[in-house]
């Protein structure tokens, strides 16, 4: 077999729909070896799978192997020696999971549903691959903020369906859809005050954040204009809960109404460069593993969080760290007053970022996301925006490539990982930072020069210092999930700030090719040994990040595999957590 290395790169087929379906069963192949602990060869070589499960073996040739996991193939074959044909996606998908379902004592017949979602992941990504190649290398989103947002074409490196997204038509998500630049105005009910509920830690009420944004809408007098999301529009009036109050005339549908809101990368969070807030709308569409409906635990707890910042965390953040930023979600509304979620839940985030020429943040896990070539056969001229920006360091710098990368790296960690890890050892205050959920700022030479937080779904007070906390804020922890065991704590955020955010943004650089993993292996090792140096009450965290011999990481195959939903449950039965091996413990000193 030739070296894969010397062969045109598979994500960069001309025909979209190969290129998706290789995006696709790479992916897979890169989450099933992680979280299964086969080991990759060097590059070159070639990956052999024995799956008795089917009686097939999978030859993989290997492009890049990587010392944290970011993996790339080439399109794997059937057979041992690599003479046989081309695997595609349905396949590999239909191998790997029976492999995984009869090794775990369950029937093969309960990976199905996985196996679709891998294969509706790959369909869609290749509909997002045809779209993009027909804008050339001149496509650009509306604003710095929202192209970053568009950027995940091929989506999440180590999940099996990255782009899954079920129950919505083709003509629906060319609308609800960021990676085809989707937009659409928002869907609107007026209530009756009586059914009314939500919460603002703003002088404002939920009510009266959206009255600019409801403009123009026949809103009758003192009751409340509530938006949704178009597809979740149509659901909810199905759900008795929501019948009964249309029926007893206390909600009133209105409609399509307003200017046109554009989806973020998480596709529920919708963003206008003219609006004050951006609006996390409830979603019940399955993506990837999970409904994305808004909890109202959640939301409250959105609401504390902002609360307890603003009790002194906050000010000490800015003193501290004035090129870090926290996008508060602090106010909420919804429509039945009491029982469950009804589906019309939306919580009001910041929006710092209005497209006026200020530098802007940047999704983290959108600069490092890969393209494909314009269609051609050709790879692009950057593989990711990221390689667009440390070239740019290069040639501003005077500097190679792999040295822009080193500095890119320790930048980011100076405006991104140290203030969230000090925020934790000052307060116990710990968040779930990974790519999706932070932003950086980069300044005219393409480093990071700012960085942000966003999502109040992870939010964790270390139980050691709740009352430290309770002083600050009285009742910070009544009626919320906030507080938790101080190792569980560390060890979530060592999976979401050391494992998916740091490991993950050296893995992007050596999968990219612009710098050598061990390298900057390095290089995170000695800015976190640094800072355990100054601040002693991060021991616990830095302790696991930094000595562990292997790290809790969350198993996105097997938690597609066993048909969990992510948001529902348990925080710690939730999703599938394995044992990763720690590159960190081997990195150079």
């Amino acid at each position: 077999m030739a070296d894969p290395r010397t062969r045109p790169d598979p994500l960069d087929d001309p025909d979209p729909l190969r290129a998706g379906d290789a995006a696709a069963t790479e992916t897979l192949l890169r989450a099933y070896v992680r979280e299964t602990g086969t080991r990759v060869p060097e590059a070159g070589q070639v990956l052999v799978l024995d799956l008795p499960a089917s009686g097939i073996t999978l030859s993989v040739p290997v492009r890049h192997r990587s010392a944290t996991g970011w993996h790339r193939f080439d399109v794997p074959r059937v057979s041992a020696d690599g003479g046989g044909p081309d695997a595609d996606a349905s396949l590999v998908a239909a191998a790997l999971i029976r492999e995984t379902t009869l090794g775990r004592g369950v029937g093969p017949h309960l990976g199905g549903d996985a196996a679709a979602r891998v294969l509706n992941s790959a369909r869609r990504t290749a509909a997002h691959l045809a779209r993009r190649r027909t804008e050339g290398d001149g496509g650009r989103g509306p604003t710095p903020f929202l192209d970053a947002e568009q950027a995940l074409l091929l989506g999440h490196p180590f999940h099996p369906a990255p782009k899954s997204r079920e129950e919505a038509s083709d003509a629906e998500l060319e609308s609800y859809s960021p990676e085809l630049r989707g937009s659409f105005p928002l869907h609107w009910f007026a209530a009756h005050p009586d059914v009314v509920v939500g919460d603002s830690a703003d002088p404002r009420s939920p009510r009266d954040l959206l009255a600019p944004l409801a403009a123009g809408l026949d809103v009758p007098d003192g009751w409340a204009a509530v938006p949704a999301h178009p597809w979740q529009a149509r659901d909810v009036l199905a759900r008795p809960e929501v019948a009964a109050l249309v029926d007893a005339g206390l909600l009133r549908p209105l409609g399509a109404g307003g200017p046109a809101w554009y989806p973020t990368s998480s596709v529920r969070t919708v963003h206008r460069p003219d609006a004050e807030v951006m609006l996390k709308l409830s979603l019940g569409m399955r993506i990837t593993n999970s409904r994305r409906n808004n909890l109202r635990s959640e939301m409250r707890l959105g609401v504390r969080a902002t609360q307890l910042l603003a009790a002194g965390p906050g000010d000490w953040l800015r003193a501290e760290h004035p090129e870090f930023g926290i996008l508060r979600e602090f106010a909420w509304i919804s429509v039945g007053a009491e029982g469950p979620e009804t589906g019309l839940e939306t919580a009001f985030r910041d929006n710092p970022f209005r497209g006026t020429g200020e530098p802007e943040g940047l999704c983290v896990a959108g600069l490092l996301a890969e393209r494909t070539g314009p269609g051609d056969g050709r790879p692009p001229r950057y593989r990711a925006q990221l390689c667009q920006a440390v070239e740019h360091a290069a040639r501003t710098g005077g500097t190679t490539v792999a040295e822009a990368s080193e500095r890119w790296v320790e930048r980011y960690l100076r405006v991104l990982a140290v203030p969230l890890i000090r925020l934790h050892a000052r307060y116990g205050i710990a968040l779930e930072p990974h790519h999706q959920n932070v932003l950086v700022t980069l300044d005219d030479q393409g480093l990071p020069s700012a960085g942000w937080y966003r999502d109040s779904q992870g939010y964790y007070l270390a139980a050691s210092r709740a009352d430290d906390i309770e002083r600050l804020l009285p009742g910070a922890s009544d009626g919320v999930e906030l507080v938790f065991d101080d190792a569980f704590v560390d060890e979530r955020v060592a999976y979401y700030l050391g494992v998916n955010n740091l490991l993950g943004l050296v893995g992007a650089f050596g999968a990219l090719g612009l710098a050598d993993e061990e390298r900057l292996l390095g290089v995170v090792r000695a800015v976190l040994e640094r800072l355990r140096a100054a601040e002693p009450a991060a021991k616990g965290l830095l302790g696991l990040l930094l000595d562990a011999p292997v790290l809790r990481c969350k198993g996105n195959y097997l938690t597609c595999v066993d048909g969990l939903d992510e948001l529902v449950g348990d925080v710690h039965t939730q999703s599938v957590y394995i044992d990763l091996a720690n590159p960190l413990t081997e990195a150079q000193r």
